[in-house]
This record gives structure tokens, sequence and C-alpha cells, in this order.
């Protein structure tokens, strides 16, 4: 990513490019979310990992809204928890559960994204799920994982059971929760994540629909998914759609320090 002067200068003293170009990005992913309207009040998180052996991980702090977010107030975290450097902000405990247990396990989810929309929840609480009978659904179904609802409250001996749940997936619906999806970086995470919120859109405003749904098969399901490398990480296709709503949201790296 090229940086202007402004963001060079904005960088803290003693923090690396590469930390702080980390920074950038994903302030840029939660100005997304909120003008997506995937937001959840203060709640729900995206996070993303610091270039670097630590392993270390930025989360939003707990307390602001999306659009308040910024590259200079990320929390660091270590995978246990622990606040690396200073901060005046905390972080959910419950944020810190979920994401840490994937970060931890699974080398390739640099980036992940949660979240609580109503089609998402609507969709995670049908016993069936997202059938693969929809544009959307047919690419992400073979690549999704489902991990059962344990409460409201989400407890650290719940991690090995999510991590078991997410297995080599790239997707997961939490059910009746929301949705998760990661990748090896934001522009991945993030295109996985739409189309899962697209295809829980469309099955709900289907189901609402008289008529039975036209069932696709599993080989059409299977090749659909295979399609999608047309847009994976090799082509940049994916770094073009994070781009493009970047700019239709008028969000400059900038105005983000």
């Amino acid at each position: 990513m090229q940086m202007s002067e402004k963001l060079q200068h904005s960088k803290p003293n003693g923090m690396t490019d590469a930390e702080w170009a980390a920074r950038l990005e994903l302030a840029a992913a939660y100005r997304v979310f909120h003008f997506l309207g995937w937001t959840e009040l203060i709640f729900n998180h995206i996070t993303l990992r610091v270039p670097g052996p630590e392993r270390h991980y930025l989360i939003n702090p707990f307390g602001l809204n999306y659009e308040e977010v910024t590259a200079s107030n990320l929390v660091k975290v270590a995978l246990d928890g622990q606040i690396i450097g200073d901060s005046r902000w905390g972080i959910n405990r419950a944020g810190f559960v979920i994401h840490s247990a994937i970060h931890a396990h699974r080398d390739d989810a640099h980036c992940v994204m949660h979240t609580h929309t109503t089609s998402g929840i609507a969709v995670a609480c049908k016993r069936d799920g997202l059938r693969g009978d929809n544009f959307y659904s047919a690419i992400v179904v073979n690549d999704l994982a489902y991990h059962d609802f344990e409460g409201i409250t989400v407890h650290e001996d719940e991690q090995p059971r999510l991590v078991a749940s997410l297995g080599s997936h790239h997707a997961m619906i939490l059910r009746n929760h929301g949705l998760l999806s990661l990748g090896a970086s934001v522009a991945t995470a993030f295109r996985r994540l739409w189309q899962m919120q697209r295809a829980c859109d469309v099955q709900v405003l289907s189901d609402s629909m008289a008529g039975e749904s036209i069932v696709l098969t599993p080989e059409i399901q299977q090749a659909s998914g295979r399609a999608t490398m047309s847009v994976g990480p090799a082509t940049g296709m994916e770094q073009m759609i994070f781009d493009s709503i970047l700019r239709r949201a008028g969000i400059a790296l900038d105005d983000l320090v």
C-alpha cells in the first residue's frame, strides 16, 4: 500500500511500516462495514494479524462505533487477550475469545470478520441453515461450516469446539448467532463475507415468496464454488472490489489516522 506523506508522518514512533499499513487497512474495513450497515452498536469485530512472529492482532476499541475506529486507536492484543502497549480502550471479551481462537489455530486466518446482520442471524436460526439454491449460496455452501450456539456469553472453554467446527473451511455460520469469515487478507475475508451476506439476503427474501425454490445439484454447487478462483487473490480482483467500495463510500486513508 502506497502511503501519502501525511500517513507517513502520522505513524507513531517505533511502529513498523507493516503494522501501520495493517492498522490503516483495518480501520478502512470498519468504515466499509459502517457504510454497508453491517454494524451492531459497539459490538462485533474485524480483526487483523500484525505482521511479525509474535502473532499479535488488532481489534476495535470496545465502546466505539465503527465509524469512530482509526488506525491509531485500534488495540493490539496477544492471543491470550493481553493488551500490547498503551491503550485508553479495552476490548470486548467475547470478541477476543472467538477471534483469538481462529487466529491461533489457522495460519491463513490473517483477517477474521464477524457480523450480526439481520438476514445473517435469520438464516443462522434455521435448522437447514444456508441452502445452496441461489447464485451466491451456491458459491459458498461447500466452503461453509456451522457451530452450535452455546449461549450469549462466549467462554474460553468453547474455543476448541469453535476451531473444530470451523475445520479447514473459510466461512462459518454461528447458529442462532451470526456470520463469520476469514482470509489471508482483508480483501479476501471481505469477499467471502459479502458473498455469504448476499446469499442470506436472497434466501430470506426468496423464502418470503410463494412457490418452491429450484434445487441446484451438488455438481452445480461445486462448480460454482470453483468459479470463485476467478476473483481470488491471484487475480487481484478481491482488492479491486474492496478498493471500489472505499471510493464509493468516500473513505480516504488519510482520514483514518
